[in-house]
């Protein structure tokens, strides 16, 4: 009986040590309040949120620390095919409310322009400033079929905006849509001196997004394995789990999902 609490203490310290987060796409986000999401989030074990949007920040915050939970971050960016490119108007106001946690300002980049770099740049510097200001981090997201795609992409640009708190998220299901999985180690090589944030989630090696976006007890791609690189190649930053247009009963698909993370 000793025995088998001692492995059952120690499986709960490994979920503790290796916490997973979720972005608010596997929560019923515009379905749900926030404080169901995060209610959800919390019963089925993972360790905050990764939120879509600059609005009630403060509600986010509180829900969180009434569970023990952090935020990841949130998501943002900006569209280079606008009149004039810019940030959402309520980011300044959420970075203000997010100083003091850790959470990431992942931004993308999207729409398309012949200038796009040279339009993204300024931006991208003027919201790490702010971010820095705050004493937080930023993060640019590759989206496929956006300005920023790529890992390459993110990199090149980070390389521009030369910010000191400016790095990129390794978006695992946008990575195997742009068909780079046969260089994942010289990619990962690359990117995870970079990198504040992987996303994950079961795929399989191609297809739509309903093939590339599973939950992670499911899909052909190695997730296991994946993981194991990123430990082994000293990657120690949080990881959360892309659940984007899954169907079926959310919370048993975060169920699944947590299960397959516990048994890595």
């Amino acid at each position: 009986m000793r025995f088998l609490l001692a492995l059952c203490a120690a499986a709960l310290m490994q979920a503790a040590d290796a916490p997973l987060y979720v972005f608010d796409d596997g929560l019923g986000s515009g379905v749900l309040s926030i404080e169901e999401q995060t209610e959800l989030a919390h019963k089925t074990g993972y360790a905050g949120i990764f939120y879509d949007g600059t609005k009630n920040i403060p509600q986010l915050l509180a829900a969180h620390q009434a569970r023990g939970m952090k935020v990841l971050g949130i998501y943002t960016g900006m569209n280079l095919s606008d009149v004039k490119p810019g940030y959402d108007p309520g980011l300044p106001e959420a970075i203000r409310q997010l100083k003091g946690t850790v959470a990431l300002i992942a931004f993308t980049v999207s729409g398309q322009a012949a200038n796009g770099d040279d339009l993204a740049v300024p931006v991208i510097r003027e919201v790490a400033d702010m971010a820095a200001q705050a004493g937080l981090k930023m993060a640019l997201y590759p989206h496929y079929g956006m300005h920023v795609a790529r890992i390459e992409d993110a990199l090149r640009l980070c390389e521009k905006a030369g910010r000191p708190n400016l790095g990129i998220v390794f978006n695992l299901c946008h990575w195997l849509r742009s068909g780079d999985e046969a260089n994942m180690t010289a990619r990962l090589k690359e990117a995870l001196p970079h990198t504040f944030m992987v996303s994950i989630n079961g795929a399989d090696h191609e297809g739509d997004w309903d093939r590339l976006i599973q939950t992670l007890d499911r899909g052909s791609f190695d997730v296991r394995s994946f993981v194991r690189t990123l430990e082994s190649m000293g990657y120690k930053g949080p990881i959360g789990l892309q659940c984007y247009n899954i169907k079926g009963d959310r919370e048993e698909n975060l169920k699944r999902s947590m299960a397959a993370w516990r048994s890595f």
